[in-house]
């Protein structure tokens, strides 16, 4: 069992730090949605013709913003080490930006001379050639897996070896210049493992792609439900990664595909799901915008009459978050652990809103909350789809209302301890009102107060391993989980739940977990 912890234990830490460079795609995803509206003619006219100074502001604007997307197997190289790297991160993510560049650079120069002997011709500049441009290099086309693999073995060698003792006689070059050169020496044969396996492996993919396209409603039903349901062991990761950053099913992945497309399919009338079939993969958006209505309304009319007024508090900001954002884990993480068969519905229903929606006719990028999913769709697509998304405004709405039947059933039929329900005595604090204000008065933060309770609760300093975060959630691994308190401990002291798998250990924390960690890391 201890060996399987382990096992999950770097898995999660794996899938957490791949959260790093996707928050980025957010904010920058509404400013490419909002440019490519201003340059769209359906919607400005003569203003927004090529030729004129209104199209080209706007275009600088959009390529500079598409940054993020057209880098992004350099975003995933250069942000794993964020979280991985156990000491001195900014190093480490140095190091891993000259290692892969390395791999880029070998790898190129390869195909160059010896492409036509692994099955690759290095001038094609044809989409199905299986190279593309990553950091200005003309190289093999790995994309995210590609990059997540050379980074994974930089952080490796970082955390073995930044730290060796070498002689006086050649100190200059212990630290980073000694992880950089042992990168150097592995990046030869991977370079050329990598073109002699990769190939193969691209041509697995077009198979792969063929398939899923086959699946179809049943497919995406299937997909959507599989990535809320392994939310609570941080292995979602692994399940949209692929399809969303990644040529799982259009070459790219699908946000980068839909962004460079979405002029296109703003000029045309056609059906979304026949101009943009694989969409139907990054319809988990829907349950995003749409369930948490119906379960925020599900809990306030559950809960206890003296309860209600407390409960709205705690459900307004993560009902904001998680509508508007499309981060969820927030409100996920306030019933999963009190009520797990609540979870199991929500994440079959989010399959089947998905699903639905995809039958209606409906795709595009609506992988996120309403702020993201309104910029890359409905605003720049409304002239010529607006009848469709109107439709799928509807279908979220039905599934609003489905979730807030569902759920209140479920709460009073099986007495559920959801917000608003706890029996009296559940939600005493560590900390008194009276301590937290004078605690406050003495310039303690609200973050530190909570790390420290954490750090109780977790057993000490002498027992923690290390400790990374993501988006909501602080990860920690111990020594001992005998030591490690209930999980009623962790929410009394504002947590929204904690995930047990041996020594990994995630704290459900919320937005505010970076300035938690923070303390916590001063604590330790």
């Amino acid at each position: 069992m201890k060996e399987k912890g382990g096992f999950m234990q770097k898995i999660q830490r794996f899938g957490g730090a791949m959260f790093t460079p996707v928050l980025f795609f957010a904010i920058f995803g509404i400013i490419v949605g909002f440019a490519t509206l201003f340059k769209n003619s359906l919607v400005f006219g003569e203003l927004a013709n090529p030729d004129g100074n209104w199209y080209k502001i706007w275009d600088v604007i959009y390529n500079g913003a598409n940054t993020v997307f057209k880098q992004m197997p350099l975003l995933f190289a250069i942000g794993l080490p964020v979280s991985l790297a156990k000491k001195q991160q900014a190093r480490a993510c140095l190091e891993t930006f000259v290692i892969y560049a390395i791999f880029l650079y070998c790898t190129s120069t390869i195909l160059q001379y010896w492409g036509p002997l692994f099955g690759v011709d290095f001038q094609s500049t044809a989409r199905t050639s299986g190279l593309a441009s990553v950091a200005g290099i003309r190289t093999l086309d790995m994309g995210m897996v590609g990059a997540l693999i050379i980074s994974g073995i930089s952080v490796y060698l970082h955390n073995h070896f930044f730290d060796t003792e070498v002689s006086k006689y050649v100190e200059t070059f212990k630290g980073s210049p000694f992880v950089v050169l042992l990168g150097f020496l592995v990046m030869l044969p991977v370079s050329v493992l990598a073109c002699l396996v990769w190939p193969h492996i691209q041509n697995g993919i077009a198979g792969l792609q063929q398939f899923l396209a086959s699946t179809g409603v049943l497919g995406i039903g299937l997909y959507t439900s599989l990535e809320r349901f392994l939310i609570p062991f941080g292995l979602h990761h692994f399940i949209y990664a692929p399809f969303l950053y990644d040529a799982a099913v259009v070459d790219g992945g699908i946000k980068a595909f839909w962004v460079a497309h979405l002029s296109e399919y703003a000029a045309s009338s056609g059906s979304l799901v026949e101009l943009f079939p694989a969409g139907g993969f990054a319809l988990t958006g829907m349950s995003k915008m749409f369930a948490p209505l119906g379960v925020c309304a599900a809990f306030y009319a559950t809960a206890k009459p003296e309860k209600r007024k407390k409960v709205l508090a705690i459900l307004v900001p993560v009902l904001i978050t998680a509508v508007f954002t499309g981060i969820t884990e927030p409100l996920e993480f306030t019933f999963l652990f009190v009520a797990p068969i609540l979870y199991v519905c929500h994440s079959i229903l989010a399959g089947l809103m998905s699903a639905i929606t995809f039958a209606c006719g409906i795709s595009g990028d609506f992988s996120l909350g309403l702020i993201q999913n309104a910029a890359l769709n409905w605003v720049p697509m409304w002239a010529s789809h607006g009848a469709a998304y109107l439709l799928q405004i509807v279908i979220g709405l039905c599934f609003s209302a489905i979730y807030f039947v569902l759920f209140r059933f479920l709460i009073l039929k099986m007495n559920l301890k959801t917000p608003g329900r706890e029996d009296e005595g559940e939600e005493s604090k560590l900390y008194t009102k009276q301590e937290y204000r004078e605690r406050k008065a003495k310039g303690v933060s609200k973050y530190a107060i909570a790390a420290e309770a954490f750090l109780e609760g977790l057993g000490g300093k002498d027992n923690i391993v290390d400790v990374t975060n993501c988006a909501t959630r602080l990860r920690v691994s111990v020594k001992d989980a005998a030591k490690v308190k209930d999980t009623a401990y962790f929410n009394s002291n504002g947590a929204h739940g904690l995930v047990k798998n041996g020594t990994a250990l995630q704290i459900i924390v919320g937005l505010t977990v970076p300035s938690v960690r923070e303390e916590f890391e001063k604590l330790l």
